[in-house]
C-alpha cells in the first residue's frame, strides 16, 4: 500500500508551530502544512458552522474513499485469481513511475495554466539532490515493497493487525535514535497493540489462514514506516521543504533502485510469460493503482488542513475498522469472536495512543505559550 501512510510521527510531534496562514488550497503547500501540523483555522471560525461541517465530511469521505479504494486495488493486482500475476515488485516500481509521471505532468500543467489556478513546483534532475535523498529513498522501497507483500500473504481484512507496529517502532526508535522518553500512557496503549497483534496471529493460525511470511513482512512494513518518518525530516532540507520536489526525487531513486531487483528476483521473466501483459484492462488497473497512489499523499494534506493532526489519526483508525469489516463481507469471511477482539486491541490501542499524544502535544503548546506569556511581562517590567 502506498501512502502512507499510517500513522507517522510526522503528523504528531509537530502540530505545535505557528497557525498555517495561506488563503488558497495549493498543492505544493497542503502537504508541507500536513508536516507541520498546521491548520487554517482563523478562516475556519469566519465560515458558518454548516458550511465548514460540509467540507470536513466531503474530506473525510474523499480521504476514506482513497484510501481503502487504493488497499482493495493494491489487493486485486497482487493477489487476483483472475491476473495470477506473481509480480509483487514489479506492481510497485510502475506505481513509482506512474507518481514521478504525474508530477512531471502536474508542473507542466501549471506552467501552461494562467494564474493561481494549479501550482506545482518545478522539478530538474539534480544528481546531488539524488544523492541526498537515497537513503530515504532505500527505506522508502523497503516500506512500499514490504507493504505490498504483507496485503499479498495476509489480505486487507487481516492487513491492519499484520502491520500494526509502527506506532510501536515509533517509540522504540525514539528512544534508541532520538533519547526521547514516553509517557506511561503512552507505552500502554502500546502494551495494547502488542497485546491485539499475538492475539490476532493466534486466531489466523487456528483459522487456518495464517501465513508468517505475511506476519514477517509486515513487522518489517512497520520498521520502514517509522524509519521512513525520520529520514523524511532529514532529507527535507535538501529539497527546500518541499514535499512535491521529496516525493518526485524519491521516486525517481526508486524507479532506478527496483530495476536490478526485478532483474534479480525474475519478475521480468515471469511478466514476459504473464498472459495478460497486452490487456488494456490490466494496464488501467496498474495506472489506476499508481493514480491512487500519488493521490493518498493530497488527501491526507488536505484532511489534516480542514481538521487536524489528532483527528486525522482518529479517521485513519476508524477508516481501518471500516475497511476490515468490508473485507470480511466483500470476501465473505467468517470470523471468531477472538480475532475480532484482537482487531479491537489493535485499532482501541492506536487510538489511545494518538489521543494521548494529543492531549501531551497540547499540554505542552499551553506550557509553552503560558512560559511565552511571562517573558513578555517579566520584559515589560510588569
Amino acid at each position: 500500500m502506498r501512502g502512507g501512510q499510517h500513522y507517522s510521527p510526522l503528523w504528531e510531534e509537530r502540530s505545535g508551530a505557528p497557525l498555517w496562514q495561506e488563503r488558497v488550497l495549493k498543492r505544493s503547500s497542503i502537504l508541507r502544512m500536513a508536516l507541520s501540523g498546521d491548520g487554517d483555522l482563523e478562516k475556519g471560525s469566519r465560515e458558518p458552522f454548516l458550511l465548514r461541517a460540509m467540507k470536513i465530511a466531503l474530506v473525510v469521505t474523499l480521504y476514506w474513499f482513497i484510501s481503502i479504494t487504493m488497499v482493495f486495488l493494491n489487493n486485486y493486482l497482487l493477489d487476483s485469481r483472475s491476473l495470477k500475476l506473481d509480480a509483487p515488485l514489479f506492481v510497485t516500481f510502475y506505481q513509482c513511475l506512474v507518481t514521478v509521471l504525474l508530477c512531471k505532468v502536474l508542473n507542466l500543467l501549471s506552467l501552461v495554466i494562467p494564474g493561481d489556478t494549479l501550482t506545482f513546483p518545478s522539478f530538474r534532475f539534480d544528481l546531488k539532490v539524488l544523492r541526498s535523498v537515497l537513503p530515504l529513498s532505500v527505506v522508502f522501497i523497503g516500506m512500499i515493497t514490504f507493504n505490498n507483500l504483507c496485503l499479498k500473504y495476509l489480505g486487507v481484512a487481516f492487513y491492519t493487525v499484520g502491520r500494526c507496529l509502527s506506532t510501536v517502532f515509533n517509540v522504540l526508535l525514539s528512544y534508541i535514535l532520538l533519547k526521547q522518553t514516553t509517557s506511561l500512557y503512552a507505552l500502554l496503549s502500546c502494551g495494547v497493540i502488542l497485546g491485539g497483534f499475538c492475539l490476532g496471529i493466534d486466531q489466523e493460525g487456528a483459522e487456518g489462514t495464517l501465513s508468517w511470511a505475511g506476519i514477517f513482512f509486515g513487522v518489517l512494513a512497520s520498521l520502514c514506516v517509522s524509519l521512513n518518518a525520520i529520514y523524511t525530516k532529514k532529507v527535507l532540507p535538501a529539497v527546500d521543504g518541499s514535499i512535491w520536489r521529496l516525493t518526485f526525487y524519491n521516486n525517481v531513486n526508486a524507479c532506478f533502485l527496483f530495476l536490478p531487483l526485478l532483474l534479480g528476483f525474475g519478475e521480468l521473466s515471469a511478466l514476459s510469460a504473464f498472459e495478460h501483459l497486452y490487456s488494456s484492462h490490466f494496464w488501467g488497473m496498474m495506472t489506476l493503482g499508481g493514480i491512487f497512489g500519488f493521490a493518498i499523499g493530497y488527501v491526507t494534506g488536505l484532511q489534516i488542513k480542514f481538521t487536524s493532526p489528532l483527528t486525522h489519526n482518529i479517521s485513519g483508525t476508524a477508516k481501518a475498522c471500516a475497511q476490515t469489516v468490508l473485507a470480511v463481507f466483500y470476501y465473505q469471511q467468517t470470523k471468531s469472536f477472538l480475532w475480532w477482539t484482537s482487531n479491537a486491541m489493535v485499532l482501541g490501542g492506536s487510538f489511545c495512543y494518538t489521543w494521548v499524544k494529543g492531549l501531551e502535544m497540547k499540554k505542552t503548546q499551553d506550557q509553552n505559550v503560558q512560559t511565552n506569556g511571562n517573558e513578555e511581562k517579566s520584559s515589560s517590567g510588569v
